[in-house]
């Protein structure tokens, strides 16, 4: 098949030039400073690391500019002159060479082309590597991650102890710069964190899976064509809107109007509450809900529906006994997805409901989330090495496994679903 034979020659002239060039962006710092420091004056060496990534930047980013380094007296006007020559000889040095190799390399693969080359089982060859590598790098990336915030969290507990972050009842991270300044410790107590996510969490839920679901069955079972074609669509930009238009609604609108209807009937509700984060955060995450419940039920084999309906059910008893426990598996991963991005969302949390970490069990007071603490903790000019700092990597690595053990407990559930219907 010529295709083969064209895609065998354009692999082997891109890929070892395209791997070349990511080793020459690895390698640019180290290739940098080895064509600076030459030309760089005993003073500024003595400068310190600062003044000579301050050369380089010049170099690099607007050569035109080095009169400003030669004023400043970081470099001479001749040594300026001949690093920019050196560099810019270099950067066509480099760029001839890998277009001479990529030219040899698709001269070579070229001449061994004949009408039998069996070209096709050697593009699956490179194709199944690229694919390999790939995945390779997604896994080890995930990997890091996790040994990551393994290694801070260590860090972390041997500052602050493990039960008194796990089950501890009170959250104030604040602590202070000085050893004789009040309040120097510090309170790391988890609890109330993981308590406002799941709050609003199920808030979230309790909107977002009935909806979705039902507004599924509707699309895929009942709406016509046409109309499914409109709706869905629509349904659909829910999704695509910014999660910091849906804080601003949550804080303008729903918050007081939770709150006035709360004052209405005689209730207190605080203006932050996880009722209204939660109201705003389900509508969010319908789409994730009815979009792939809906495709997991229209991929329902017709031969089920059909016979449900020849043996004389109608089109809700087909749902609720034929489609939904085919769909189970699907819907569960829906539902499962819809809680990963509930717990996951920010912004919504911080304009909606709150810094306060209150442990309550109210949807109507004011809590946080952990997304939210990780985010403070870190925000602004932060030293890596106090517990206040640590602590965000700790939230992080609990989250994980949170989410990790609903993962777990889903597939168990799907996997008990799937052999009772097959």
């Amino acid at each position: 098949m010529p295709i083969y034979h064209g895609l065998y020659v354009s692999l082997w002239s891109t890929l070892l030039p395209i791997f070349l060039i990511i080793l020459l962006l690895f390698f640019k710092d180290s290739y940098l400073n080895y064509i600076v420091i030459p030309f760089l004056s005993e003073e500024t060496i003595d400068l310190g690391i600062d003044e000579i990534l301050y050369v380089k930047s010049f170099l690099i980013n607007n050569i035109s500019s080095l009169s400003t380094l030669i004023s400043s007296g970081f470099i001479s006007e001749g040594d300026a002159n001949l690093l920019v020559e050196k560099y810019q000889e270099s950067r066509v040095v480099s760029f001839s060479s890998l277009v001479l190799l990529s030219i040899i390399l698709g001269f070579v693969s070229y001449k061994k082309l004949s009408v039998r080359y069996d070209a096709r089982r050697r593009v699956e060859r490179i194709l199944k590597f690229i694919f390999f590598v790939f995945s390779t790098i997604a896994v080890l990336t995930t990997v890091g991650i996790i040994f990551s915030l393994i290694f801070e969290t260590l860090r972390f507990f041997s500052q602050v102890g493990f039960f008194d972050f796990v089950f501890g009842t009170h959250w104030s991270p604040q602590t202070a710069i000085r050893e004789d300044q009040v309040g120097s410790s510090g309170s790391f107590g988890s609890i109330p964190l993981f308590t406002g996510t799941l709050l609003i969490t199920a808030v979230a839920m309790s909107i977002a899976a009935p909806l979705g679901l039902y507004s599924a069955i509707f699309l895929s079972q009942y709406a016509k064509p046409k109309t499914r074609d409109f709706l869905k669509p629509i349904l659909e930009i829910l999704a695509g809107i910014p999660t910091v238009v849906y804080g601003f609604f949550a804080a303008l609108t729903v918050g007081p109007f939770v709150r006035s209807c709360g004052e209405y009937i005689g209730l207190t509700v605080a203006t932050e509450s996880a009722l209204a984060a939660g109201l705003v955060m389900g509508v969010m995450i319908i789409p994730y809900v009815s979009s792939l419940s809906d495709d997991v039920m229209t991929a329902v084999p017709l031969s089920l529906r059909d016979g449900s309906l020849a043996l004389g059910a109608t089109k809700a008893e087909t749902v609720k006994k034929v489609i939904i426990p085919a769909a189970l598996p699907g819907i569960v991963s829906a539902l499962l997805l819809a809680i990963s991005r509930a717990i996951g969302e920010t912004m919504i949390v911080v304009m909606a409901a709150g810094l306060a970490a209150n442990l309550t069990a109210n949807p109507l007071s004011a809590v946080t989330t952990v997304t939210v603490q990780i985010v403070t903790l870190l925000v602004g000019d932060q030293e890596f090495d106090s517990a206040k700092t640590l602590a965000a990597f700790a939230l992080g690595l609990m989250l994980f496994v949170i989410t990790l053990a609903l993962n777990v407990f889903a597939m168990i559930i799907v996997r008990r679903y799937r052999e009772r219907y097959e």
